[in-house]
């Protein structure tokens, strides 16, 4: 267990099916919205689905997952709506990011500068 940037002591981020796909290969559908943005479509990708998660537990997994990736790793975060306080944090860290609405959900791509 490690301090978070909350000061709270965690663990291992879950790695449950429902929250988190770690293939590093992105499905079509991630594909897909990566272009639509301005993040390098040649990179690895991480899936972070936190549609069903009360907050602040999107912003705390997105920022604990993009610390654990390589710079040249892209996050495509799918969530319920637009994550309006994670966008000054990614910001503050030298990320760049779009969002992308789609039919169900608001999803984030999210890459290093």
């Amino acid at each position: 267990m490690w301090p978070n940037m909350f000061g709270e002591r965690v663990g291992p981020l879950t790695t449950e099916r429902e929250h988190m796909t770690s293939n590093h290969q992105p499905t079509a559908q991630t594909a897909a919205l990566v272009s639509e943005t301005g993040a390098p479509d040649d990179a690895p990708t991480e899936r972070l689905d936190v549609q069903s998660l009360g907050p602040p537990k999107p912003l705390k997994q997105t920022l604990e997952l993009l610390a654990d990736l390589d710079d040249d790793t892209v996050l495509v975060q799918f969530n319920d709506r637009a994550p309006q306080h994670l966008y000054p944090k990614l910001e503050d860290r030298g990320y760049d990011f779009e969002s992308v609405e789609t039919e169900d959900a608001t999803v984030t791509v999210i890459w290093h500068r």
